[in-house]
């Protein structure tokens, strides 16, 4: 079995998953960056980010858009930094200064729901239970900082509880069955990394929503952090993630430095 530090490597994770039939069907298409690939998953899909492989908390993370019209025109956004180019040409050589050699994922851009006019994305923990198997045992919902084009507390966001965000786009019958979906990719995805790698006890399982409501999986992080829970009016969902945490060794700093609570 692989060590549990190759899941730190985006890459690594993707092609393991993609293994899988239902999780291959909620997973955005998905490749090492070339100046090749990147050319041709902006012509078919007009907005994809680029992140790097091993990249955490949002850092790194770059969306690229293609123009259309005559004569196509490139653009990219790190941080709130906009760049825009007449010809794919000058942007990748933009670009690849910035990537500066190491290994970057290109993803499919999704185009996720918005709350208040800022784009959002779900978290999902789930962990070990005492009796050994597993259960997702908190969710919120993160809110882009403004002009920011990643979700991250870490990069100022703001947290909601995920229904809160949801309600705004579905009933209740609809939010029910979003998350037996969200809930049944995380548990697929804990089965079959577990199959491969050792010591896993928990994973933080980011979700993109698009305008079909379908969740579509954008990142699967094996040391979550539980601090943007802390944020969330029901403290009852922290202190069972504490909980659960202790009994496999794992100790949380439950500061939230950066992150803001929804109002």
């Amino acid at each position: 079995m692989a060590k549990l530090r190759k899941l730190t490597d985006k890459w690594y994770k993707t092609r393991l998953m993609l293994q899988n039939d239902l999780l291959r069907q909620h997973m955005p298409h998905t490749a090492v960056v070339t100046k090749q690939e990147l050319y041709r998953m902006l012509a078919e899909y007009g907005m994809v980010y680029v992140k790097p492989s091993r990249g955490s908390r949002g850092r790194g993370v770059i969306r690229m858009e293609r123009g259309g019209g005559a004569k196509a025109t490139y653009r990219y956004q790190l941080g709130k930094r906009r760049r825009s180019f007449s010809n794919f040409k000058e942007a990748y050589r933009s670009l690849s200064s910035r990537i500066k050699g190491e290994r970057y994922i290109v993803q499919q851009g999704i185009r996720l729901l918005r709350h208040k006019g800022r784009a959002f994305d779900i978290r999902h923990m789930i962990q070990r239970t005492p009796g050994g198997d597993f259960a997702v045992t908190g969710s919120l919902a993160r809110v882009a900082a403004p002009r920011k084009i990643v979700t991250n507390g870490s990069q100022g966001g703001s947290i909601y509880a995920t229904d809160a965000v949801l309600r705004r786009h579905t009933n209740s019958v609809g939010r029910a069955r979003l998350h037996r979906r969200m809930d049944q990719l995380a548990q697929r995805t804990v089965q079959l990394l577990r199959e491969h790698t050792d010591g896993i006890h928990e994973l933080g399982m980011d979700y993109a929503i698009d305008g079909g409501l379908k969740p579509w999986i954008l990142e699967v992080n094996t040391k979550p952090d539980a601090a943007p829970f802390t944020l969330l009016p029901d403290r009852s969902i922290v202190r069972r993630i504490v909980r659960y945490g202790r009994r496999y060794g794992r100790r949380y700093n439950l500061v939230a430095k950066k992150a803001k609570r929804g109002r």
